[in-house]
């Protein structure tokens, strides 16, 4: 017998189903857990099939539950597809575009670039997702990304934005009690601030000849404000672009003619929605100010890179 699926019920099965519990699916989905309880047991009821055996804790999928998954999963990328076409077609300035970047450039960099956007755009609203890892544009979990890696997937586009001037910056509190580093050398017996995976951290430090060991590292946190809060605390030595240090009066670079931690920028979007007014409004603003990030470090002054 053919079925014609209520999306709704699908929606709530496949999120069910990838988190395994209904108290997730809601959260996920934006929804209450008994309205995502009566839309699974909706669709069980259309399909006449028990997908799901239900315990205390969790659901676990039954057989019939596991075949029709990868049904479920294609229909929900399908279903992004015709969105992102969707919002892609869309010629006004007004609805919602979601910008996703480190916590750092939420706080310290967009904010300036949003007021512009509101003066060009009044009716357009813009919802910042001040995240360190990678949201999936595939997804929809965002629109356009501020990202320090070139992504791979075919259906995006990447604008080369540049390297942004980075160097190591420590309090001027921490200078003043553990001394100012004059050489690399130096640094092997300073206190460093991680952030998230050690072991990525060091790799990357030392790949910047950064001479700093596990045992430099005496305090981090995953959340690029609090680690910056942590500096101007004087709990250590952490690398950060010049745009945002020089906000800082109270931080200095520490071997900055010697030492290079500037990484790549790229802007980020949908190839589909890329045709979008509002999106594209968006994207070539962000682009404009990234570009425009650099300073003079003498003067805190704004610089081209």
């Amino acid at each position: 017998m053919d079925h014609t699926f209520d999306w709704n019920r699908m929606r709530a099965f496949l999120a069910t189903a990838e988190t395994g519990s209904l108290s997730a699916a809601a959260r996920t989905l934006g929804l209450t857990q008994p309205t995502v309880g009566r839309q699974v047991s909706g669709l069980e009821e259309e399909l006449g099939l028990a997908l799901f055996e239900r315990t205390a804790r969790s659901m676990t999928m039954t057989d019939a539950g596991r075949d029709l998954l990868s049904e479920a999963r294609a229909m929900g990328a399908a279903a992004d597809r015709i969105a992102l076409r969707a919002q892609g077609r869309v010629h006004t300035l007004d609805g919602t575009v979601r910008i996703t970047a480190s916590d750092m450039m939420s706080a310290y960099v967009l904010p300036d670039t949003l007021l512009k956007l509101r003066q060009m755009a009044p009716r357009l609203r813009v919802d910042v997702i001040a995240s360190n890892d990678i949201r999936d544009i595939l997804k929809r979990e965002a629109d356009i990304a501020i990202r320090h890696v070139r992504p791979e997937q075919p259906d995006l586009i990447a604008r080369s934005i540049g390297d942004a001037p980075a160097h190591l910056y420590a309090s001027k509190e921490y200078i003043a009690a553990r001394g100012r580093p004059e050489t690399l050398s130096d640094l092997e017996n300073h206190a460093f601030i991680s952030m998230g995976d050690d072991a990525l951290y060091l790799d990357a430090m030392q790949q910047r000849g950064i001479p700093v060991s596990a045992e430099n590292l005496r305090s981090g946190s995953t959340s690029g404000i609090t680690i910056w809060e942590l500096v101007r605390k004087g709990f250590g030595i952490f690398p950060m672009s010049e745009d945002i240090a020089c906000k800082f009066d109270d931080v200095e670079p520490v071997l900055a003619d010697v030492t290079d931690m500037s990484f790549p920028v790229w802007l980020v979007t949908h190839r589909e929605l890329h045709t979008s007014r509002r999106i594209r409004l968006v994207f070539d603003l962000l682009a404009d100010m990234l570009r425009g990030r650099g300073v003079n470090r003498a003067t805190c002054r704004p610089s081209p890179w």
